[in-house]
């Protein structure tokens, strides 16, 4: 894993994304490369992640939500900067 700069996205998912266990998913690809943030389902369908670690790392997760788990179907994903970039852990929190 690369020791570079840490930097943080902010994701929103769209399509059948919720009930075909997105979250699970997405939180194992972001654990196994090592990194922090968390994902949440949102009341209007859509799946909101943060992201913070390596961008490489971030890219390969943003790549893999564009296909999701195999009973998804993704429609959109939309990226952001954010600025929370110090996120270690990677939790899987309350919807909003």
């Amino acid at each position: 894993m690369s020791d570079g700069p840490r930097i943080a996205r902010c994701l929103r998912i769209g399509g059948r994304v919720q009930g075909v266990g997105f979250r699970y998913a997405l939180a194992d690809e972001a654990r196994s490369r090592g990194l922090g943030g968390w994902v949440r389902n949102r009341c209007d369908g859509t799946v909101e992640a943060l992201l913070s670690g390596a961008e490489e790392h971030i890219e390969a997760v943003i790549a893999w939500a564009h296909r999701g788990p195999p009973a998804a179907r993704v429609t959109s994903v939309t990226v952001e900067a954010s600025t929370m970039t110090e996120l270690f852990d990677f939790e899987i929190v309350s919807t909003l």
